[in-house]
């Protein structure tokens, strides 16, 4: 899991004679490593790259919302992370619309933030126009609350009394929480509302106490010793720390510790017939690596330590099974958090570990401890009702990833399924422009449905792609031109890309029917993620044949014109 940080932004009135117009500054950072993209971006939709919204004290209704949307489609470029730029590059004839559930809600967050810090403007008075954007941001993050709430089915007659215990202890070491633990059918352990949260609210806020870091190592016996093994990380470390640690039963995280699963169930401990039911998949490879990554790791260095020094490292504790539990409770329930220090830290944070993921979460921006109270606090970004399961971001993760290391397959569309793509970008000459919409470095593709540009020249492809293999033909498309040559290259592209992934869909085999009763956890969720693979490759044929029909219909319009 990560934390995520907002942008900074600022509020500046434009000058001491205006005193009815501000000017809203909407920075976007030079450090961004897509800065050229989105700066290229923002100058193609006519907005001015420094961000700046002029905005009247006294504004309509109508007004505001057109300074809201205009200040959201900003916000949509500046939030953007790879996947958003490359499948949502526009032209200037459309707005920046919806790129994922992630980028709107920060976008929508970012506004909210802008407008709150206007309070510390140095205006004692500010006008009631920015109350009205503070509001009408709010009724947007509310509906898109309304539209992504999900059904869920609360399990009865489960023992909790480990969960219990632990909320208790949370309480006595100053854990504050709003939050109650169940069992969620599909879900396992889950986090939900006691009680109507709001934007804002902070659900769960932990004192540092209470956190799992690197400084209880430094405590320990086993530091001097893993000190001075070249290499080690802190991450690895608090690893083998966690391995004993378990076992204490003068630990102050026993409790902690007798509350996590006896087995994570994630793709590294996927059994053979798993393994073998993800065959043309990347996420069989993606698995095998992980697993021979960790066995090395594991004969390098664990039995090396057990051997030179098994008082400190108890061979009975550091087996195999044990290190490969350790691994993925730390990758499943791990987080990054900036200290008051200013430093980064992996740790683990008992009771947050029950949050599960969403790709449309209700908590978005935490990971760093508030300084005043040396705590850290889960706030809110979008509302989340009475007994409704309250969702984190455990950060922008592919459904492979999610698998991998997590173990599960996440509901609805998620944005970051993408497959990359093994193209020569050798044919194509380099340029110097990193802004052009054909300068990646990797290329991919993703559910076509998730597209709503489905027009000659797009097909609900990403344009990136395509105007890549306009240039590797010679053909250079800086507009909608709709001429023979241009569509003669198209239903060519159209044609080659069809042929490869028609292949990669008879790689896949035929669909398995999955019958709950029939499969152990790790084939059916080996071929949950399969059927998601066969899902995508079989949009993307249906579009480039769609879009092939597309093509020869205009060459048919061109033909008898001539």
């Amino acid at each position: 899991m990560t934390g995520n940080y907002q942008q900074q932004q600022k509020l500046v009135q434009t000058s001491p004679q205006a005193d009815d117009e501000f000017e809203l500054v909407m920075e976007l950072s030079e450090k961004d490593v897509l800065f050229e993209k989105k700066k290229k971006l923002l100058e193609t939709k006519g907005f001015d790259p420094n961000g700046k919204v002029l905005i009247k004290s006294t504004c309509s209704a109508e007004l505001v919302n057109s300074i809201l949307e205009e200040m959201l489609q900003r916000a949509r470029i500046i939030n953007s992370d790879e996947v958003d730029l490359y499948f949502g590059w526009i032209d200037e004839l459309h707005p920046v619309g919806f790129c994922s559930p992630r980028n709107e809600l920060e976008s929508l967050h970012s506004i909210l933030s802008l407008v709150d810090k206007s309070t510390s403007g140095g205006q004692t008075i500010l006008p009631k126009v920015f109350q009205d954007l503070r509001n009408a941001t709010l009724r947007l993050i509310h509906v898109f609350g309304n539209n992504t709430r999900e059904d869920m089915n609360i399990l009865t007659g489960w023992n909790l009394d480990k969960e219990k215990c632990l909320l208790q202890w949370g309480e006595k070491n100053g854990v504050m929480t709003r939050l109650d633990i169940v069992y969620i059918e599909g879900a396992g352990r889950g986090a939900i509302a006691r009680e109507d949260l709001d934007v804002g609210d902070i659900a769960l806020e932990i004192s540092v106490s209470s956190i799992i870091s690197e400084d209880l190592v430094h405590k320990t016996s086993m530091f001097p010793i893993l000190e001075k093994v070249e290499g080690m990380s802190s991450e690895t470390m608090l690893l083998l720390w966690s391995m004993k640690e378990k076992h204490d039963i003068n630990s102050k995280f026993k409790i902690y510790f007798d509350a996590l699963p006896k087995a994570f169930n994630t793709g590294l401990s996927f059994g053979i017939e798993a393994v073998m039911a993800l065959d043309e998949t990347l996420l069989l490879e993606e698995i095998v690596q992980a697993k021979e990554h960790l066995r090395s790791q594991y004969d390098a260095l664990v039995s090396l330590l057990c051997k030179d020094y098994p008082d400190i490292f108890p061979p009975e504790l550091y087996t195999w099974d044990e290190f490969l539990w350790a691994c993925e409770l730390w990758y499943s329930n791990s987080m990054k958090v900036m200290f008051s220090d200013g430093k980064l830290r992996t740790c683990l944070i008992p009771i947050a570990g029950f949050l599960n993921h969403s790709i449309s979460p209700h908590i978005m921006n935490y990971g760093r401890v508030d300084s005043t109270t040396e705590s850290l606090k889960f706030p809110l970004s979008r509302t989340c009702q009475k007994g409704e399961q309250c969702y984190l971001s455990y950060g922008n993760l592919s459904s492979s990833h999610l698998i991998s290391f997590y173990g599960f397959l996440p509901k609805g569309d998620n944005a970051y399924d993408v497959i990359l793509l093994d193209i020569d970008l050798s044919q194509v000459d380099s340029t110097e422009d990193m802004s052009s919409i054909s300068n990646w470095s990797t290329h991919m593709v993703r559910g076509t449905w998730l597209s709503d540009n489905r027009g000659i020249f797009h097909y609900g492809l990403p344009p990136p792609l395509l105007e890549h293999l306009r240039q590797a033909r010679g053909l250079m498309l800086k507009s909608n031109i709709i001429a023979q040559e241009n569509l003669e290259v198209e239903l060519e592209i159209l044609e080659d890309l069809q042929s490869t992934f028609d292949a990669m869909m008879q790689n896949l085999g035929e669909t398995e029917p999955l019958v709950s009763e029939k499969f152990d956890w790790d084939v059916k969720l080996a071929l949950d993620f399969k059927n998601l693979q066969r899902r995508i490759i079989s949009s993307i044929v249906n579009s480039c044949d769609t879009g092939r029909q597309l093509v020869q219909r205009e060459l048919q319009k061109c033909t008898n014109s001539g």
